[in-house]
């Protein structure tokens, strides 16, 4: 029925039969614009789905269900789920981070010139431009003046010295313009905080606090509010202790309700200790369904590529470039994709791959943060390949890498999958005349389309590698259903007719599971 025509070669670049006889060459028929079926793969309301596609939607149920299915493949009653979906709707609401409105802010960043705490790879300016970035993606805020104040203990109370921190507060008690202070250290006590704010007479505000306002801010899916749910939990508990240490007595941890035998302070703690509970609750339905998904798409066979990098380095523009996909919208801010989306595209063998764009990392991200969004990463270690985006244009480039690198060995992602990611300097166009210095790394320019096709071409020979598929030249009847099966389960890059014979040679990239399949269902 069938004969196999050339050797076995994982991952080997297309070469075509050279046959004595005449052959027919059928050109295969030209790609729809966008492989819907990789998508289907994935499931309705999934990441990139039909109701999720690109992040705007409301993205997967919080119950976990898909069609009135449970993940563990059982049918759930609709009351239940209901009931699921108004409880997790009352775990979204809290109170506001920050302040609304305008704000003329005084960024303030402590400067360690010596010692163990100076950090590496950077400079203060630098680092500078990245907390006046934070700032500025909020809504109507402002860096009206910028501090760099030195310090040699910024893990002490109040990070500066006695001095220093007098001379601070009289400058920023004479900047009437400025409402609040952006001090630029990854996490304050409640205590820090509560004097802080007491000298300078405004509100004070750590990277914590305002990257996790820029999460909720971007936050579309259920998940992804409930992931900056609770990783505000943190702050509230610190807030709660807070407002008990109040020397006015109003934090009312001495008063206790009648009859229960607890006072309000434990009472409060109490709540937020049930709703962490509830939140993670949500969150396990959620991976639960991820689970599902996953296998559904392995049994479909798409490969999948997570694209990772810093903030702000282009994934999302890089994805848009390769696909066409409209659904993929870039912004130039930080934070702007907190839900990892699907977007579906095409390599030059005609191999139909979904592209992952997730979560953007950030130097000194709060460990709060990175635990909370550990489940979205997780669709990173589930992944066929990694493609590692890194802004080449940025100062601090060097640092970023170290930073992506970082967080992902934290996630402990398989050696093999993290050694053989691929890694692309985006934005060349930014720095005439760049050349990677790194060996294996491709320089493109997603938004202008440079270098593209060599990307392509890399990622190909990744995905073949990583995903096992080999190119086969294989003999079957025109009279039968061999053909359509072949379109179908494989990827046809060529067919060639031999009329005479009732016969043609197609050569197919196909995985190792449907060539299993094949010889199963047309054995010779």
């Amino acid at each position: 029925m069938w004969t196999l025509r050339a050797a076995v070669r994982p991952g080997a670049a297309l070469s075509r039969v050279v046959r004595s006889r005449p052959a027919l060459r059928v050109a295969p028929p030209p790609l729809p614009p966008c492989p819907d079926r990789a998508l289907a793969a994935l499931g309705p309301g999934a990441p990139g789905g039909p109701q999720g596609r690109g992040g705007g939607g409301r993205g997967p149920r919080a119950d976990g269900r898909s069609g009135g299915v449970g993940a563990a493949g059982e049918r759930e009653e609709p009351e239940d789920a209901e009931n699921e979906e108004e409880e997790e709707e009352e775990l979204l609401r809290s109170e506001p981070l920050l302040p609304a409105g305008a704000q003329r802010v005084c960024l303030v960043h402590p400067e360690v010139k010596w010692g163990p705490g100076k950090p590496q790879l950077t400079r203060a300016e630098w680092q500078v431009a990245e907390a006046r970035a934070l700032v500025h993606t909020l809504d109507r805020w402002s860096v009206v003046e910028t501090m760099v104040v030195p310090t040699k203990m910024p893990d002490r109370k109040l990070i500066f010295g006695k001095g220093t921190l007098e001379h601070l507060t009289e400058k920023i008690r004479g900047l009437q313009e400025v409402t609040a202070v952006f001090l630029n250290v990854e996490r304050m006590s409640a205590s820090t905080k509560k004097e802080l704010e007491a000298a300078w007479g405004v509100q004070v505000f750590d990277r914590f606090t305002v990257v996790l306002h820029i999460f909720r801010c971007n936050a579309r899916t259920k998940e992804a509010r409930l992931q900056v749910a609770l990783a505000e939990l943190p702050l509230l508990r610190s807030n709660l202790k807070n407002a008990a240490a109040r020397p006015d007595g109003r934090g009312g941890s001495s008063r206790y309700i009648l009859g229960s035998g607890e006072s309000f302070m434990q009472v409060r703690q109490r709540l937020l200790k049930e709703k962490e509970t509830k939140i993670r609750q949500a969150l396990d339905r959620l991976r639960r369904k991820r689970e599902l998904l996953g296998r559904q798409r392995q049994r479909r066979e798409f490969p999948v590529v997570s694209v990772v990098g810093y903030t702000n380095s282009g994934k999302t523009t890089l994805i848009k470039a390769l696909t066409g996909d409209a659904a993929a919208q870039p912004r130039d801010q930080l934070f702007a994709t907190l839900d990892v989306t699907a977007h579906s595209g095409w390599l030059p063998c005609r191999m139909a791959v979904l592209y992952m764009d997730t979560i953007g990392f950030l130097s000194q991200l709060p460990h709060d943060l990175i635990e909370s969004f550990s489940a979205t990463l997780e669709d990173v270690a589930r992944s066929d390949v990694i493609v590692h985006v890194r802004d080449v244009s940025h100062p601090e480039t060097e640092l970023q890498k170290a930073s992506v690198l970082s967080a992902l060995r934290g996630l402990r992602l398989p050696g093999p999958l993290l050694d053989s990611a691929l890694e692309v300097h985006n934005k060349v166009d930014l720095v005439p005349g760049y050349t990677p210095s790194e060996p294996g790394a491709l320089a493109v320019s997603a938004h202008l389309g440079l270098g593209l096709e060599q990307l392509k071409a890399a990622l190909e020979d990744v995905v073949l590698r990583a995903t096992g598929r080999r190119v086969l030249t294989l003999r079957v009847r025109l009279a039968g259903p061999q053909l359509s099966w072949l379109h179908q389960e494989a990827t046809v890059q060529d067919v060639q007719v031999v009329p005479e014979a009732g016969v043609a040679d197609v050569t197919a990239i196909i995985s190792n599971a449907a060539y299993g399949r094949f010889r199963k269902l047309f054995p010779e």
